[in-house]
C-alpha cells in the first residue's frame, strides 16, 4: 500500500488538510497525519485535529509522498521546524513526491528544493519561491519532477488529485473524482 505523510501544525488551513487526507484515504492510499506537537492541534479556523503520530515518531523511509498543507500560522510553524525540513530535503532527494499548498510551498523553498522548478504559491507570495530559486507560475495547480504545488484552499480538491494521480493507477483516482463530484464542478 502506498503511504503519505501529512504534517499538522498549529494554524493548519482546515479545507487544505482534510481533503488531502480525504481523498487520499478514499483512494486507498495509507495517509499518516504527524502531529508537529503531540496533543489535539488547532487549526487557523478554530478546528481541532489529532494527529496520528507525533512528527518525532515519523520516519522519512515510510512514506513515498510528503505533503505540507497551508494556512497562517500553520506554514510559518512548518517552516520554523528543522525536523519538517529535514525530512521534506531527505524525501526530494530520494525522489519521493514532495507536495505543498498555499503558502505552504515557501516552506519547500526553505528546505531548497525548489531551485530551478516550476511552481505555485498563495497569489502575491512569489517572492517566497523566487529566494528559493523556483520559477513561480499563476497555475491552480504545478507539478515539475517530484514536486507538486498548489494556490490554496479552492484548489485542494486538484491538488488532492494531482497527488493521486502520481500515487495510485488512474482508474482509482478517476473513480474518487467522480464519487465525491468533482467532475462535476471541475475541470
Amino acid at each position: 500500500m502506498v503511504s503519505a505523510i501529512v504534517f499538522l501544525a498549529p494554524g493548519f488551513e482546515e479545507i487544505e488538510t482534510t481533503t488531502v487526507v480525504d481523498f487520499l484515504r478514499r483512494c486507498g492510499v495509507e495517509v499518516v497525519v504527524a502531529g508537529l506537537e503531540p496533543s489535539v492541534i488547532e487549526g487557523g479556523h478554530g478546528m481541532k485535529l489529532v494527529s496520528d503520530i507525533s512528527l518525532d515518531e515519523a520516519d522519512v523511509e515510510d512514506f513515498e509522498v510528503v505533503i505540507c498543507p497551508g494556512g497562517n500560522p500553520g506554514y510559518i510553524n512548518l517552516r520554523k521546524d528543522s525536523r519538517v525540513l529535514t525530512i521534506i530535503k531527505e524525501a526530494f532527494n530520494s525522489n519521493k513526491l514532495v507536495a505543498a499548498i498555499c503558502a505552504a510551498p515557501a516552506v519547500l523553498a526553505d528546505a531548497g528544493i525548489l531551485r530551478d522548478k516550476n511552481c505555485t504559491i498563495y497569489p502575491g507570495m512569489e517572492v517566497e519561491l523566487e529566494k528559493g530559486g523556483g520559477k513561480p507560475r499563476n497555475d491552480l495547480v504545478v507539478e515539475d519532477g517530484n514536486v507538486i504545488t498548489s494556490q490554496g484552499p479552492a484548489t485542494a480538491f486538484l491538488f488532492a488529485f494531482s497527488i493521486a494521480n502520481r500515487i495510485v493507477d488512474k482508474e482509482t483516482a478517476n473513480m474518487v473524482w467522480a464519487k465525491t463530484l468533482a467532475n462535476r464542478i471541475m475541470l
